[in-house]
């Protein structure tokens, strides 16, 4: 076998490598992107219930008598805060 030949082959061999690494960082890509996804259906999931679950505490507020209204208010404001935080992180999560 001559010095170009196996030259030759060395390069082929070296190419068949790199193709094979570049289909595993695809199929990883895939893999990322898909629990991504994921995660970011669950996240949204999450931060639906609790929306909701404020919505429903300022609803109790607002049909509460007027002497109760402020034991409510408590919950609204723990409820809302928590909420704006969760929203606050996912949004910095997935910005970047």
């Amino acid at each position: 076998m001559s010095t170009r030949d196996a030259y030759k082959q060395k390069i082929e061999a070296e190419l068949d490598l790199a193709q094979a690494k570049l289909v595993e960082l695809k199929a990883k890509a895939e893999i990322s992107a898909a629990d991504a996804r994921i995660n970011f259906a669950r996240l949204t999931d999450d931060l639906e219930k609790s929306y909701d679950a404020t919505k429903l505490k300022l609803k109790e507020l607002d049909e509460s008598r007027d002497d109760a209204w402020e034991m409510l208010k408590e919950g609204v404001e723990k409820s809302w805060g928590e909420l704006k935080q969760a929203v606050g992180d996912a949004s910095a999560k997935f910005k970047g």
